[in-house]
């Protein structure tokens, strides 16, 4: 995987499951990270609310109310000049009531087109596998991908869609898969057995599996060549692009 011109990673259960701290973010700008989206779980570290202004790689979910600190949309400059849109939607099925993310996008579509910019990039994070896949074919042909975040398990269906976009239901987590979504299996187990709260989610310990999506897109449209799967070390098989 060479020749990797932008690294977007979602963040929002960095902090243990619970959101994402400044001192994490810029771990992750560190570690090569160009921007960084989120989800629901944005505002667990309260922190965020009086520093996410400061930070225009940090996004927050797009189709919150108005007034909400941040931005749920970014155009990256890279450094051989081309710029590509980062759009952050939330799903609304079984999640919080909220804007129509449909509607967000349309808008942010709209100001920053394909051909304005060399590349859009969406991270739609949803629960529900039908509202991930109709965002897909909403955008299919206006966006170089739609790939989904929060299920924190990689699907196997990345595509190219009919009108060029690259497309996977959601890219999995990072971390020990020997778990329950990333926490402690013993805890979180006994939550859905006892239906008591019991003691606080931990996160998981072992050794993680990194899960992630590789596209590439063409210069002269913006729009996909190629999507492949990525899953490094840790449980799950193996996936290097070629």
């Amino acid at each position: 995987m060479e020749n990797i011109h932008l690294v977007i990673a979602n963040g929002e259960n960095a902090a243990g499951g619970f959101g994402i701290t400044d001192k994490l973010s810029a771990e992750l700008y560190a570690a090569g990270c160009d921007g960084i989206t989120t989800g629901n779980h944005v505002w667990d570290q309260r922190e965020l609310l009086g520093t996410i202004d400061g930070d225009p790689r940090l996004l927050r979910p797009l189709n919150l109310p108005a007034g909400t600190p941040g931005a749920g949309a970014r155009v990256f400059d890279l450094a051989d000049g081309r710029r590509v849109l980062v759009l952050n939607p939330m799903a609304r099925l079984f999640m919080d009531a909220i804007d129509c993310p449909f509607a967000a996008v349309e808008r942010e579509l709209a100001l920053n087109p394909l051909g304005q910019v060399q590349a859009v990039v969406i991270d739609f994070h949803g629960e529900a596998t039908s509202e991930k896949m109709a965002m897909g074919h909403f955008a299919d042909g206006r966006a170089s991908m739609v790939v989904g975040t929060h299920s924190h398990v990689p699907t196997a269906d990345a595509q190219i869609l009919a009108g060029g976009t690259a497309y996977q239901t959601d890219c999995g987590m990072c971390g020990d898969y020997d778990s329950v979504i990333g926490m402690q299996k013993q805890g979180a187990v006994a939550r859905v057995v006892t239906k008591l709260p019991g003691e606080r989610l931990r996160a998981a310990d072992g050794e993680g599996t990194l899960c992630a999506v590789f596209v590439e897109t063409d210069d002269a449209t913006g729009l996909a060549r190629r999507i492949e799967p990525v899953r490094l070390g840790g449980r799950l098989a193996e996936h290097v692009p070629g």
